[in-house]
């Protein structure tokens, strides 16, 4: 993968480079969320899969640089970044925030002529064309906290520190803002396999607005639920590895 400038931050971390590896997973935080979310999987795919992972401006090392609170803006610029790694066969995986990025992303690399991704696991998230008139990004401080821990997707020593809040706190109502005002291209699908993973108990997704990612594909979709909330993922972590790991093996053989 080509690094960036120096002195730049790379918008896409390679925490395991495996440039033999025959297929690449790229993965897209949820909304707060940075690169290191998705640390594990590179560390247990290397080098069969080489693992990118997004870093979006305003958190850990890009806290200076500006938000993108535009979801379709994101997603380009996170395409332009990952374009020069699209050199083998590609695997989107975003949860939350992150899906609606992987799907945007998709649909990128086709309007460019680039063979669409081998698939397309989409995570915690209501399909793109199922809307609700959540205002989370507008709360206020103690309001936006409040919806965090009722998430449960950050440790609660992490929230109850003044100085960690004052810096994430900004990412958060940013990408909530991103995600809240997105509205998607109707008519629009990608030409790719989808697997669709949601928590049971996940307040932000029901069954049904998780079965309609079903119509942005022209190919076959998958559904798989598992016992959890929001971050169902980092408890059913092996079992969603083993998941990958068999669509990157199905992605190595399109090569």
């Amino acid at each position: 993968m080509s690094a960036a400038p120096q002195g730049v931050p790379a918008w896409w971390r390679t925490f395991r480079p495996a440039p033999g590896a025959p297929v690449r997973l790229a993965c897209l935080p949820h909304a707060g969320g940075s690169a290191s979310f998705y640390h594990p999987l590179a560390r247990a795919f290397a080098p069969e899969v080489e693992v990118l992972a997004a870093q979006y401006p305003g958190r850990q090392d890009r806290y200076r640089e500006p938000l993108i609170t535009s979801l379709t803006e994101l997603a380009r610029r996170c395409f332009d970044a990952l374009r020069p790694s699209i050199d083998r066969p590609l695997i989107l995986f975003g949860h939350s925030m992150g899906a609606l990025l992987a799907y945007e992303i998709a649909l990128l690399m086709q309007d460019d002529g680039l063979p669409p991704p081998v698939h397309l696991v989409v995570s915690g998230r209501r399909a793109p064309s199922r809307y609700r008139n959540d205002q989370f990004h507008r709360l206020p401080p103690a309001g936006l906290l409040a919806q965090i821990q009722a998430l449960s997707g950050t440790d609660a020593s992490v929230l109850s520190d003044p100085e960690t809040l004052r810096l994430i706190l900004p990412a958060v109502r940013g990408d909530y803002r991103a995600v809240e005002t997105y509205r998607h291209q109707p008519g629009r699908v990608v030409h790719a396999p989808f697997t669709v993973l949601t928590g049971t108990d996940d307040p932000m997704v029901t069954r049904e607005e998780a079965s309609a990612w079903e119509r942005h594909t022209d190919g076959p979709a998958a559904f798989r639920s598992m016992p959890g909330g929001h971050f169902f993922v980092t408890d059913h972590f092996t079992e969603i590895a083993a998941l990958l790991r068999t669509i990157a093996a199905d992605g190595a053989g399109t090569q």
